[in-house]
């Protein structure tokens, strides 16, 4: 027994100076609110595990993305600058001097959740300040991969009478939603476009999550947004964040496991993180970003998770 112990500990040590020893990719993760996980226990989840260029204690998805990375023992060096309601037009007039900081190797951003906040469902917006911060960030490393996330249908707008998309299908937003980010994509040259809100979609066509939580939400199901129905809940970060992670990294997210150790902190259950974990895949792979065939882990023992 000792000598195991004795081994796993060992294991461990090796695996954390193998990851030191890896040069880091530096990733910077503009966003809002649907980035800094507002309403969840994502908000101010691991924030010393990532840099907050605006010095606010935040952890959000890119905590989320950082603990993926590091179980698969992958070196990313991530941070993030974010303002709550904001589109890419406040980081280019507020923030570029921050943003400008340090050459990026990797940059995940995107705009207001309904295009544009004072013209919904209009996508101009979105592409040129898309174009202009691209401009930007390749003033600074010619070579940035640049990545633009597609978020998700807000059930605020899609079941209330007010809504920007009131009377359609929940799934229409996340359609609309990603067809104007691949519009923006192609004005920016942009590496690829994250299926987020599509994977939203898929896990509630799958029965893993509730379409309409104005109703109440079936037994089983999960509610994705968070009390507000306009961002996202624990759940709906979580898959955020996996999306995310397949796409930079290629790996696979089932590849985490159902005990990964994010998963275990947040209150997820194993069912539930390896549903979502399998939407993730599932959402990748129809969309051809094709993460790696599944490959087998060192599964987190969750028993030392806190101190991972």
């Amino acid at each position: 027994m000792k000598a195991a112990v004795l081994l796993a500990s060992l294991t461990s040590i090796f695996a954390s100076s193998a990851l030191l020893a890896q040069p880091s990719t530096k990733v910077l993760f503009i966003g809002n609110s649907f980035t800094y996980a507002a309403g969840s226990a994502v908000h101010f989840y691991r924030a010393g595990t990532v840099t907050d260029l605006n010095d606010e204690g935040v952890g959000g998805v890119p905590a989320l993305f950082k603990s993926f990375a590091d179980q698969a023992g992958l070196a990313y060096d991530v941070s993030l600058e974010t303002r709550g309601g904001a589109g890419l037009d406040f980081h280019l007039a507020e923030k570029s001097g921050v943003i400008g900081s340090r050459a990026w190797d990797t940059v995940v951003m995107h705009g207001y959740s309904t295009l544009d906040a004072d013209k919904p469902r209009d996508p101009e917006k979105l592409i040129a300040t898309s174009k202009e911060m691209a401009e930007f960030l390749r003033t600074k490393n010619a070579g940035v991969a640049i990545y633009l996330m597609a978020t998700w249908s807000r059930a605020d707008q899609t079941y209330p009478k007010d809504g920007a998309w009131a009377g359609q299908p929940i799934e229409t937003m996340a359609y609309d939603i990603r067809a104007a980010y691949d519009s923006a994509a192609a004005a920016a040259a942009a590496k690829a476009v994250i299926p987020v809100g599509e994977a939203w979609i898929r896990a509630i066509d799958a029965g893993v999550a509730d379409p309409n939580p104005y109703d109440g939400v079936e037994a089983g199901k999960l509610d994705l947004w968070t009390y507000d129905h306009y961002h996202g809940s624990t759940y709906g970060y979580y898959l955020e964040a996996l999306v995310i992670f397949g796409t930079l990294t290629g790996r696979d997210p089932r590849s985490l496991g159902d005990t990964e150790c994010s998963a275990f902190e947040l209150g997820l259950s194993r069912a539930q993180a390896g549903a979502l974990q399998q939407v993730a895949y599932d959402e990748l792979a129809r969309t051809g970003l094709k993460p790696n065939p599944r490959v087998t882990e060192a599964r987190a023992r969750q028993e030392r998770c806190a101190s991972h």
